[in-house]
């Protein structure tokens, strides 16, 4: 059930004017990643694997190290990977929420109050930001950059940025700046 203003009309711009969605949500996915996450599943098995050698000739310890460092990055590649194999984007009437790979993590939440501007990107490539993830960069700002294309970029009240890979940016992008109208009760920033 949607709350009404008191005044019995909907401002344009507002969550409950017909031309915004009440909640938008968008995504993007990295199928490539998946080849990643294999081989991270590779390296972790084969350091299990070595666990079950007997003793080489070359000792106990060597074999402990490999089978250390094995596991340690099998597991690295397993996360690094699988937290970015795809991105969910969700605006809602006051905030956007961004949540990285199948649990949510990394999660960032930044308030439509904090936003001054949303621009859209058409050609985002990790490249641009040192690669795929949740990356920060002194001139650019933050990132989540899960794969080339079309992403968001928030301008936010602080004179940072924050830029999103997301298909159908453009859609995000308009919902945005619908809900940075002036409303009743939000101060203008002009």
């Amino acid at each position: 059930m949607r709350d009404h203003p008191r005044d019995g009309a909907a401002a344009p711009g507002s969550p409950e004017s017909p031309t915004a969605p009440e909640v938008w949500t968008g995504r993007a996915t990295n199928r490539a990643q998946w080849l990643l996450a294999c081989a991270g599943a590779a390296c972790l098995a084969l350091g299990i694997e070595l666990g079950f050698e007997p003793e080489s000739a070359g000792g106990v310890a060597p074999l402990i190290m490999s089978m250390i460092g094995c596991i340690a990055a099998g597991l690295l590649m397993l996360y690094g990977t699988l937290a970015f194999v795809h991105v969910a984007v969700r605006v809602d009437h006051e905030a956007l929420e961004v949540r990285c790979g199948h649990i949510g993590l990394p999660r960032r939440r930044i308030l439509l109050a904090h936003v001054v501007g949303a621009d859209f990107a058409p050609r985002v490539t990790p490249r641009q930001w040192g690669g795929w993830g949740y990356r920060w960069r002194p001139e650019k700002g933050t990132a989540v950059v899960v794969r080339r294309g079309e992403a968001l970029v928030l301008r936010l009240g602080d004179g940072r940025s924050f830029t999103v890979t997301v298909d159908d940016a453009e859609a995000a992008v308009r919902v945005i700046r619908d809900r940075l109208l002036p409303q009743p009760g939000r101060a203008d920033k002009a």
